[in-house]
């Protein structure tokens, strides 16, 4: 319907005429304006064009044929259908009218020239279309012959163009001459081999004794740089080269050659059991045959042999400080073997260095394995605690027995330790060498964990070289190892809040004279100061401040005084208030009538001197006066000399007179009824004893309790008497509803509640007294660490084993070993438990007298220690049946 559409707006919307059916539906069906699709519009072509090109068999459209058009943009340069050749398909574009034309004329191409783009005729339509030319790829448009490439030959070697170079080739066959070939890889060459980890190993296994050196040397190196990363697991057969290298040196002592079963079939005398370990070897090395060691200078082989030892236990040493390789290494039977061997070799001092190997590996190793009693290993590292006098072999062996199992679900209980050892290892807390120290009492804390192992010290402690006592003040004296003081404030009384005073206080002689000699803003700042303090819930009016500062120096101004300051203006002097106390400021209270006041200050109680110093204010009031004389003093000896001359009547003697200067005591001693304190309600001569003496002599030595010292004490106790702008001490009720101590609470010298009116103005600081604790030494998260936690733990252990190991004496349930010969006239071995003492008794001969004493001073100044101490207290408490 669209078609129809069209031809039907054509003709009588715009009064054109309508196109064929051809050009309007079939060849310009797409794009266009419609109006340029009329038959006015389309252009036929003319018989000229038909000429021109060569063309015939063509024909109009109004001849009723169909015409051939070419396509846009089909980039041939041609308009029409050639007859005998194919047309290009057709291509989808816009439609774009061409009023020239139809047919354009065709150039023929001669040989050896390339085609060239035709030139369109210049259309006279006015429209935005392009040309064929342009429609044109620009690839064939802009194309171009590649020129020709020259062909490179060689030429071939022949008589007819170098016979003499032909000749000498055919020579050269005949004498059977071969070329060499190019770039030809000899065997063996481009192939770096095996790195240095397999080479070395590969050495060690060889078995020829150039390449076990150079093995060992670099297998050092190897573990000294890169022991973190080398892995026996990565080298198969490594550790087991080592080992048995390592085992080599037996055969320096003893006439025999160990080696290493893995049949369990091999029995005889220098094998050992690569798979389950071997029984009784300790024994087996007893009774092996010495070697006779000549004493004289050894050979260099021997030498050698020794140093590459020594290499390889160093080697295996370090590697075992890695945790993979220590735990590789404790699942080798034969590792267990050689350190049991080396271990029992004689004390040749060529063994040393070998053997603190061997025990460095021992050290590491031993957490991954259950030693029971009997185990040889075990038995040669306490051997060697107790008969070795070198510091890192007694070191290392106790490391090593005390790591036993560590990694493991099993404890180990250190049983059948001879209790030489344990003497041996308590004579070693006296040293002064923490390393040491730390490692014994660690060995002792899981001895004494086992109540079997504290029977044996409580069985052999009525000998005097075996004592326990001795232990236990070795134990108490490492609680205070590493103290240190740390002082802190006890609270003995809380403050007591003084309520706000209602006048300003009078600035005292003194500092005001010190006042008058100073210029404004300074004299202002410094009367802000010694007058006022910073309280943040209190305030006071801008006028009322401004009346004060206005009355205090008015009369020391330039108006009565030309030489002195004159006042601040009230902005400036308001200004000044904020800045010195930083936390007033001034503000406006709205309300009926605005209110200006300065927040954050009140009015001193007493006020202080340029120093900082508090005054010290009379309190003395009579029953007539109003208020106390508030006269304000800087010492404690004016204030006493101002009550005795104004207040009791203790006056100087005149000038002139014997003892000019001194105080009249003429009537000091003269007994008058009506003589009273007046000094804060006081009632000590109203309501005191009846044979009180009332004299002005005895007044004047009871107003020194209410004054601080007049002499210096020479004591280091703080006084106990009560400063003048103090209060009185708190009753036990006197606290308010909320905790708070409240003034309204506060008693006087009889013990009965003051009145409110009667306490205005007083207040108190709180009282604190330093403490000094002395705490041992903490770790990073605060708990506490070091020979002072070690040593409270054995004692905890001894504390709750004691009973039990009583009990285990006097059953016989405990297995004694003789230490040495000659202990029967101590103990009766077959019947212990007759005469035993109970669990009871013993916690009172160990735990009573010094040691205890010395746990309650730990409980009390070790804050660190304070609740091991405690359980401490608590065992024995169990133990004693209390």
């Amino acid at each position: 319907m669209a078609k129809f559409q069209r031809a039907f707006e054509i003709r009588d919307y715009h009064n054109k005429t309508p196109p064929p059916k051809t050009i309007l539906e079939d060849l310009t069906a797409r794009g266009g304006e419609l109006l340029t699709r009329t038959i006015q519009n389309y252009r036929q072509a003319t018989v000229d064009d038909a000429e021109v090109s060569g063309e015939d068999g063509i024909t109009t459209p109004n001849g009723g044929d169909k015409m051939d058009i070419d396509e846009p943009g089909s980039g041939t340069g041609r308009s029409t259908r050639v007859a005998g050749l194919r047309q290009a398909p057709p291509q989808r574009v816009l439609f774009q009218p061409d009023l020239s034309s139809s047919r354009q004329n065709r150039t023929v191409i001669g040989p050896g020239q390339s085609p060239q783009p035709t030139t369109a005729p210049t259309s006279a339509y006015p429209s935005t279309t392009t040309t064929v030319q342009s429609a044109m790829p620009h690839s064939i448009a802009n194309y171009e012959p590649r020129p020709p490439m020259p062909l490179a030959l060689r030429g071939v070697v022949a008589p007819a163009n170098n016979s003499t170079r032909f000749y000498q080739q055919v020579a050269q066959s005949q004498r059977g001459q071969k070329r060499k070939a190019k770039d030809m890889t000899k065997p063996g060459c481009g192939y770096e081999g095996p790195n240095i980890y397999v080479r070395t190993l590969q050495s060690l296994r060889s078995g020829i004794p150039a390449e076990q050196e150079y093995a060992l040397h670099h297998l050092v190196k190897i573990s000294h740089e890169r022991g973190d990363k080398f892995r026996f697991e990565a080298f198969p057969n490594l550790a087991e080269a080592l080992a048995e290298y390592i085992l080599g040196i037996t055969s320096e002592y003893y006439d025999i050659k160990w080696k290493i079963d893995y049949t369990e079939s091999d029995r005889s005398v220098n094998a050992l059991d690569g798979l389950n370990g071997t029984p009784g070897l300790r024994e087996r090395m007893k009774s092996l045959p010495r070697i006779d060691v000549a004493d004289e200078l050894e050979s260099k082989e021997k030498s050698m042999h020794f140093e590459k030892v020594k290499e390889a236990g160093l080697t295996m040493r370090n590697l075992s400080l890695m945790e993979d390789n220590a735990r590789y290494l404790s699942d080798m039977a034969e590792v267990r073997d050689m350190l049991t061997v080396v271990l029992s070799l004689p004390g040749d001092p060529r063994l040393v260095e070998l053997k603190h190997y061997m025990m460095d590996i021992a050290e590491m190793v031993t957490r991954f394995w259950v030693m029971p009693q009997d185990d040889p290993l075990y038995r040669i590292l306490l051997d060697e605690i107790n008969r070795s006098s070198d510091r890192g072999a007694i070191l290392t062996c106790i490391r090593a027995i005390c790591r036993i199992s560590m990694n493991l679900k099993d404890n180990n209980n250190l049983q059948s330790v001879p209790i030489t050892v344990i003497e041996k290892l308590a004579s070693y807390l006296l040293l002064q060498d923490e390393e040491l120290v730390g490692a014994v009492l660690d060995f002792l804390y899981q001895y004494t964990a086992v109540p079997s192992n504290v029977a044996i010290l409580l069985f052999y402690s009525n000998n005097p070289k075996y004592r326990l006592a001795p232990l236990m003040k070795e134990l108490c004296r490492l609680l205070r190892y590493g103290e240190v003081e740390v002082q802190t404030k006890a609270l003995l009384q809380q403050a007591v809040p003084g309520i706000p005073a209602l006048d300003i206080p009078e600035v005292p002689h003194d500092l005001l004279g010190q006042l008058l000699q100073m210029d404004e803003p300074e004299r202002s700042n410094t009367w802000l100061k010694c007058v006022f303090e910073e309280h943040k819930d209190s305030e006071i009016t801008q006028i009322a401040l401004w009346h004060a500062y206005q009355s205090r120096f008015t009369p020391y101004s330039n108006a009565a005084n030309p030489n002195a300051p004159g006042l601040l203006p009230a902005a400036e002097f308001i200004k000044n208030v904020s800045v010195i106390f930083v936390n007033a400021n001034a503000q406006v209270v709205n309300g009926q009538t605005s209110k200006f006041i300065i927040k954050g200050i009140r009015a001193r109680q007493t006020p202080i001197n340029t120093r900082l110093q508090p005054y010290l204010r009379c309190l003395w009031q009579t029953p007539a006066a109003p208020k106390a004389c508030n006269a304000f003093l800087p010492k404690a000896e004016d204030l006493y000399y101002h009550i005795l001359s104004a207040h009791i009547g203790i006056n100087r003697l005149p000038e002139g007179s014997e003892g000019a200067g001194k105080w009249d005591h003429s009537d000091a001693h003269v007994v008058n009824p009506s003589i009273e304190c007046y000094w804060a309600h006081c009632h000590r001569f109203s309501r005191g004893s009846p044979r009180l003496e009332k004299t002005k002599g005895a007044l004047s030595r009871h107003i020194r309790t209410h004054l601080p010292s007049v002499t210096p004490s020479k004591s280091k106790q703080p006084s106990n008497r009560t400063p003048a702008n103090a209060t009185r001490p708190f009753a036990p009720n006197a606290l308010g509803p909320h905790g708070s101590h409240d003034p309204r609470f506060l008693v006087g010298a009889d013990g009965q509640p003051l009145a409110r009116t009667e306490i205005d103005d007083l207040g108190r600081e709180a009282v604190y007294q330093n403490i000094s604790y002395f705490n041992t030494p903490i770790d990073e998260h605060g708990d506490p660490a070091g020979l002072s936690l070690t040593a409270i733990l054995i004692l905890r252990n001894l504390a709750r084993n004691i009973p039990k190991a009583a009990d285990l004496l006097r059953s016989g349930d405990v297995e004694i070993e003789k230490a040495e010969t000659g202990l029967e006239k101590w103990f009766n071995f077959a019947s212990y438990g007759g005469g035993a003492k109970n669990g009871a008794e013993w916690l009172e001969v160990y735990f009573g007298g010094d040691v205890g004493a010395e746990l309650m001073w730990s409980l009390g100044f070790n804050r660190v220690l304070g609740g091991y101490v405690a359980d401490v207290m608590g065992l024995l408490r169990k133990g004693k049946g209390e």
